[in-house]
């Protein structure tokens, strides 16, 4: 008898492609079903954009923590910190999964906005806010970040990569467009100049705190004058957190101490005991980042990465929902969106998987893992 040909090893059937992918994808479209039965169509609209929001953000935020990481020579460090630079190298892979679940938006733009009822006044917001327009905006976005994606998934070639300032400069302008079209006009009320670029902090934090909960911990200081562990993942993730809050409390000073009306109805909108508990949440945090600054360590920052995750992850909702609710509130639909957008988007990481980030230059030549370990050349 003929034994049957073997298989070659890392080769997978389809069926093995989608053994784990297809229940996923099953599960997060009953979770969405579920939501838009719980919450109507447009609420449950609202809530998939808050929760792909979140995901949007582990991707497009981790870029230019990334780049800002290898450029000061931080992913480069005795001490663990390349971890972290892989980290977020891989949640830039999350990227054309956003991408794919951000196209339902496009079809759910009418129940979404206002504009695409009643047109702004202005002339340029009769130009700018069409369905055509903010269709061919969204994909080109969605396009821009996943080309962006792909471009900085591997480390520098050398400390002359030219890539750097033109990536980053890119991403802040695609960025602040997309917040503007996606966010800022679901509610019209607020007219900020800062929301774009308070959204992208806010994205970074949240990308640099899963980063840090990803990363295995950093080995413990050796030797006289090392720093005590975990403060190089301390302090750049507290810096994040105050200049978000500054830019928070920059945009509240200015709605109160100029009282516009409409602005002051939006930030009433998002108050209430929900809001206030937000508020509390995130002055806790921020105020347990400066404090640790002092007395540094690995199960201190692990912690305080947490907070950061649940408190940005929330504030997509808090920025989101009450435009379509007129409160802010976290209900069951909320939360059957956020469990469809996470089974989806596990369910198509592998399928639209990046190739697999490579270190920097030195470590492929010497054989050397980013954390300093000894690999096969």
């Amino acid at each position: 008898m003929s034994r049957p040909a073997k298989r070659p090893l890392g080769k997978r059937t389809l069926g093995q492609r989608l053994a784990r992918p297809l229940p996923l994808g099953l599960a997060g479209l009953a979770a969405l079903a579920l939501a838009v039965l719980a919450a109507g169509w447009r609420e449950a609209a609202g809530a998939y954009l808050a929760a792909w929001l979140v995901l949007l953000g582990l991707a497009a935020g981790a870029l230019p923590v990334a780049v800002a990481l290898e450029r000061f020579g931080l992913s480069a460090h005795d001490r663990g910190e390349g971890e972290i630079a892989l980290s977020l190298r891989r949640l830039l892979g999350l990227m054309p999964a956003a991408a794919i679940l951000g196209l339902p938006l496009l079809a759910a733009a009418p129940l979404l906005y206002p504009w695409a009822d009643a047109p702004p006044d202005t002339p340029l917001g009769r130009l700018w806010f069409t369905l055509p327009g903010f269709c061919l905006r969204v994909v080109a976005y969605l396009g821009l970040w996943v080309w962006l994606a792909a471009r900085f998934r591997d480390a520098p070639l050398g400390p002359r990569d030219g890539r750097t300032a033109a990536g980053v400069g890119l991403h802040a302008v695609v960025g602040t467009l997309a917040v503007t079209d996606l966010v800022g006009s679901l509610d019209p009320r607020l007219g900020s100049s800062l929301e774009g670029l308070l959204v992208l902090t806010a994205w970074s934090g949240l990308a640099f705190a899963a980063a840090i909960l990803r990363a295995p911990e950093e080995p413990a200081p050796v030797g006289r004058g090392r720093a005590a562990a975990g403060r190089d993942r301390l302090v750049p993730l507290a810096v994040l957190l105050a200049l978000w809050a500054y830019l928070h409390f920059v945009q509240f000073l200015i709605v109160w101490s100029a009282n516009l009306p409409d602005e002051v109805r939006w930030y009433f909108a998002r108050g209430g005991w929900a809001g206030r508990g937000l508020a509390l949440m995130a002055g806790a945090a921020v105020l347990a980042a400066a404090l640790a600054t002092l007395r540094p360590g690995r199960p201190t920052t692990r912690v305080l990465a947490g907070l950061v995750v649940v408190l940005h992850a929330v504030e997509m909702f808090w920025l989101v929902t009450p435009a379509l609710r007129d409160r802010f509130t976290l209900t069951a639909g909320d939360l059957l969106a956020a469990l469809g957008i996470l089974c989806l988007a596990t369910a198509l990481r592998p399928l639209a998987r990046m190739p697999h980030p490579r270190g920097p230059k030195s470590t492929r030549e010497t054989g050397t893992s980013e954390a300093g370990r000894r690999v096969p050349a």
